[in-house]
């Protein structure tokens, strides 16, 4: 389809959300190879949308990620995100984007904690969700009593009746069909159904009128030939080539800037165009600084778009200098000013992360939604070349009416 075909209309934005291991990222795989976005001879490696080195070795999401196919004459953008508790700021910010929720879950374990954090999200902000009962094909699988125990949560959660009229599909993502119910035949079926359900169910994307362009950013990329790019949903107008717009903050003053590159997302790669519409979700590079949160419009007078509130975190650590006998052994990053720099950078992509300064130099707090998050930050830095030293974590604990309060996870 070429890019002066694509309308508002023939585009959808969806999140696939799931907990752990219920075959979210690989019903993506599915959604990519059946899709056409590969050739019949290329070679598709599983988890191909888990591009970090850590994601394919702890086999679990990490980082929201976008991708998109066309299906009949239709532009699907598809965000895969974390299904980890502790990476739940990266399924909080991107549920901006979307218009639509596809919830993966395994037809023998059912709904788990994850699942019901991130379907909790998906419904107050409105969107549209389809249920995929995932691993029918397990000997132990119980495919109608997990569609039972979904809508029970759909009722826990206050579910409108629209998102309680919910669609449901069965299948296997590993062996790539998806059918309309648990009894239907399987053979050459493929995710056809799953296909047609997205384009039926989840709406065209929710613009605002008028030509003044205006884009919320959900995510920063980086790429060494153009720096920074913003990534998000154009809300209203559209974004050219060599434009000149606007980064507006809400307690700084605007900033000027000029659009060098526009990408769009196809399979697993990005393609450069001319124009972005409303609707779509687009990279936009140009800026010098930018940050997760920003508003990027045509004019300096526009008022910033609200971002999503973001749970908090819930444990500290301290991050200091290694200044023991054996400093520079095994990495050549020791100084303050680098560890310093290092946090100040993830704090900026990563909006569940909290930094601040501890008034020593060589130490510095941060904050997270738990271990696993911050031990994935630590190996990240460690295979930079960083030597850290790092606390034990304590619990973030609140003074409310005068009383201390800790968080505790609610088990169901």
């Amino acid at each position: 389809m070429s890019e002066d075909a694509i309308t508002s209309e023939r585009i959808r934005n969806v999140a696939i959300i799931a907990h752990v291991d219920h075959g979210k990222t690989t019903l993506v795989d599915q959604m990519l190879k059946q899709s056409g976005a590969f050739r019949d001879n290329q070679i598709l490696e599983d988890r191909a949308m888990d591009s970090m080195d850590q994601e394919r070795e702890r086999g679990i999401t990490i980082k929201a990620k976008n991708t998109s196919v066309r299906w009949n004459d239709h532009v699907i953008n598809i965000v895969d995100t974390p299904g980890h508790a502790d990476f739940g700021g990266e399924v909080e910010r991107v549920m901006n984007m979307v218009d639509g929720v596809l919830l993966v879950v395994d037809a023998y374990e059912g709904p788990q904690a994850q699942t019901r954090f991130v379907l909790k999200k998906a419904l107050a902000a409105g969107l549209s969700p389809i249920v995929f009962i995932n691993k029918i094909d397990r000997p132990n699988a119980r495919p109608n009593e997990m569609r039972d125990e979904v809508l029970e949560l759909f009722l826990d959660l206050e579910a409108n009746d629209d998102q309680f009229d919910a669609t449901f599909l069965y299948g296997s993502a590993k062996d790539g069909f998806a059918i309309n119910n648990p009894e239907d035949p399987i053979e050459n079926t493929g995710v056809t159904s799953l296909f047609d359900a997205i384009l039926t169910n989840v709406p065209p994307p929710r613009v605002e009128a008028g030509d003044e362009f205006r884009m919320l950013v959900s995510n920063i990329d980086w790429s060494d030939y153009v720096g920074r790019i913003a990534i998000g949903k154009i809300l209203s107008g559209r974004a050219n080539l060599g434009d000149a717009v606007w980064r507006l903050r809400k307690d700084a003053p605007p900033q000027r800037a000029k659009i060098t590159k526009i990408f769009e997302y196809a399979s697993l790669a990005t393609s450069e165009v001319r124009q972005g519409i409303a609707g779509n979700i687009v990279g936009l590079s140009g800026f010098e600084e930018v940050d997760i949160g920003e508003t990027i419009a045509a004019h300096e007078e526009s008022e910033p778009l609200p971002f999503a509130e973001i749970d908090p975190p819930t444990v500290m650590m301290t991050f200091s200098v290694n200044d023991g006998p054996y400093v520079g052994q095994d990495g050549d990053r020791v100084t303050s000013r680098e560890l310093h720099e290092r946090l100040l950078r993830e704090a900026r992509t990563n909006v569940s992360i909290k930094f601040e300064d501890t008034g020593n130099a060589t130490e510095f707090k941060v904050s997270a939604r738990g271990a696993m998050q911050v031990a994935v930050i630590v190996e990240e830095m460690r295979r930079e070349g960083f030597e850290v030293l790092v606390s034990r974590p304590t619990v973030i604990k609140k003074q409310i009416d005068g009383k201390s309060h800790e968080p505790f996870e609610t088990l169901y």
